[in-house]
C-alpha cells in the first residue's frame, strides 16, 4: 500500500539515473515525478517501465494549448498509466474541461490537476506577466476555476495551502512543490515550506527534488522526510 505522500522529482537528464534513483527505493516510500526534461530525453518508454515497478507516477508536463490538443495529450498520457497529470490553470476553463472529459470516468483514472503559479514566480515575476492582484489572490482565483471545470486539485504553493483547504473543501487535491527540509537550499524556490509545516496547512502530497535525488544519501534523506511527516515535527 502506497501511504507516502511524498512524490519524488526525478530531475536527471536521462533515464538511467532515474531507473537507478527508483532501484533504490520502495514505491511505499515514496512516489515519482516525470517532467519535460525527462520526459523529453527519456520518452513515455520510461513512464511505463516505472509504472509496471508499481510506482505511482506524475506525469508533469503541465499541458496548455487549445482544448482539443490537450484533451488529446490527456488521452494519451492516461494510457501511459500514470496515476496523476496536469495542465496550467491558465489554459481557461475550456481547455480544462476537455482535458478532464478526456479522462472519463473509471474508479482508476489518473487524477487531474492543474497548476495556479510556479512557485519560483515571486512578486516581480507575476507582475512582469500582468497577472492582477498578489500571488495569493491569483492562486485563490485559479484555484476557483479548476474546481468549477471538474478537476482534482491544484498544484500550489504550501503557503497557499491552508487558504485554499478552507475555500475549496477537504476533497480537493493540493500538491505543493516548493517543499524544502529546513536544513535544504532553497534552490531556484521562492515560496518554501518545510514538509512537516506544508502537511499542517493542508498539503495532500509534497513534491521533493533535488534535496532528495542530489543528497548524499538519498534513501535516508528520503526516510527521514518521511518520518518528519509522520510525526508532525520539523527534523
Amino acid at each position: 500500500m502506497k501511504n507516502s505522500r511524498v512524490i519524488v522529482a526525478l530531475d536527471f537528464p536521462a533515464a538511467d539515473a532515474a531507473l537507478a534513483f527508483a532501484a533504490s527505493v520502495s514505491p511505499a516510500d515514496c512516489r515519482l515525478k516525470i517532467g519535460k526534461e525527462l520526459f523529453t530525453a527519456a520518452g513515455p518508454a520510461l513512464v511505463e517501465t516505472l509504472s509496471k515497478q508499481g510506482f505511482d507516477i506524475f506525469l508533469d508536463l503541465k499541458f496548455h494549448d487549445i482544448p482539443n490538443t490537450v484533451a488529446g495529450a490527456c488521452k494519451a498520457a492516461a494510457q501511459l498509466g500514470v496515476w496523476m497529470l496536469n495542465v496550467h490553470a491558465s489554459g481557461g476553463r475550456a481547455m480544462m474541461e476537455a482535458a478532464r472529459k478526456a479522462l472519463g470516468d473509471a474508479p482508476d483514472r489518473p487524477r487531474l490537476i492543474a497548476v495556479t503559479l510556479l512557485t519560483s514566480m515571486g512578486a516581480r515575476e507575476i507582475g512582469e506577466v500582468g497577472i492582477l492582484g498578489d500571488a495569493p489572490e491569483a492562486v485563490r482565483r485559479l484555484a476557483r476555476l479548476t474546481q468549477a471545470s471538474g478537476l482534482d486539485g491544484v498544484v500550489c504553493s504550501a503557503q497557499e495551502a491552508a487558504m485554499l483547504r478552507a475555500e475549496c473543501g477537504k476533497d480537493f487535491c493540493l500538491v505543493t512543490p516548493g517543499i524544502r527540509p529546513a536544513s535544504a537550499s532553497k534552490d531556484d524556490q521562492q515560496r518554501v515550506m518545510t514538509p512537516a509545516a506544508a502537511v499542517a496547512a493542508g498539503a495532500d502530497y509534497l513534491v521533493i527534488g533535488r534535496p532528495v535525488t542530489q543528497a548524499s544519501d538519498p534513501v535516508a534523506t528520503l526516510a527521514a522526510i518521511n518520518s518528519e511527516i509522520n510525526s508532525g515535527k520539523t527534523v
